[in-house]
C-alpha cells in the first residue's frame, strides 16, 4: 500500500512528539531520542504497506517505536563495551527526566527507581503508566502473551515496592497510592 505524502505529513506531525517523549523517557538522552524518533519514521513510511488500517496506528507506531529504541540501546552497549571514555556522561544527557515530564521532586524519585528497572520491566511500566495502553494492547505491542504482560508488570510493581521499602522513595508522595 503507498502512502500519500500529506498522509505521511500528518501521521508525523501528530505523533513525532509522543515518540520523541517515549525514547527521551528510554533513553534519557536527547540525541538517541533525536535518532530513534528519526528511524521509526522512516521504518513506519517503508513498511506502511504491512500497516492494517482496520487498527488504530499509535499501538503500530508504539511498537516500531520499542523495537528501534532495543536496536539503539543494543548499540550502545555495544559502543561502551569497546571505548576508553564509557564512565564519561555525554554532554546532552539529562540528568533527571523530569526536567521535560515529571516536575515535583517525589515524582523524580519514582523515575528514577522505575530507570533502575530491567529493560523489559521499565518498558512495561512506561507502555501501562505513561503511554496507557491497556494490558491487552501491551500485549500486542510487545508481541508477548497477555499473561506474561501482567506477570512482568506483577514483577516490576513488587520490585518498586521493595525500593519503596528500603527508602528509595514513597509511593505516596508519588501520588500513586492515596494518604492513609
Amino acid at each position: 500500500m503507498f502512502i500519500e505524502e500529506s498522509r505521511a505529513e500528518q501521521i508525523f506531525r501528530e505523533n513525532r512528539d509522543y515518540v520523541y517523549r517515549t525514547a527521551l523517557l528510554l533513553t534519557k538522552s536527547r540525541s538517541l531520542a533525536d535518532d530513534i524518533t528519526q528511524e521509526t519514521f522512516i521504518r513506519l513510511l517503508s513498511k506502511y504497506d504491512m500497516y492494517d488500517n482496520t487498527r488504530p496506528i499509535k499501538p503500530w507506531i508504539y511498537t516500531i517505536t520499542m523495537n528501534v529504541a532495543k536496536t539503539v540501546m543494543k548499540k550502545q552497549k555495544l559502543m561502551k563495551c569497546f571505548t576508553f571514555f564509557s564512565d564519561e556522561v555525554a554532554i546532552d544527557q539529562i540528568n533527571s527526566i523530569e526536567e521535560s515530564f515529571l516536575k515535583s521532586g517525589d515524582m523524580h524519585e519514582l523515575w528514577m527507581a522505575v530507570n533502575s528497572l530491567t529493560w523489559k520491566s521499565k518498558e512495561l511500566i512506561v507502555l501501562h503508566f505513561y503511554s496507557e495502553f491497556t494490558l491487552r494492547e501491551c500485549s500486542e505491542i510487545l508481541g508477548i502473551p497477555l499473561g506474561t504482560v501482567k506477570s512482568r508488570l506483577n514483577t516490576a510493581l513488587k520490585q518498586l515496592r521493595r525500593l519503596e521499602l528500603q527508602g528509595e522513595f514513597d509511593l505516596t508522595k508519588a501520588g500513586l497510592y492515596e494518604e492513609r
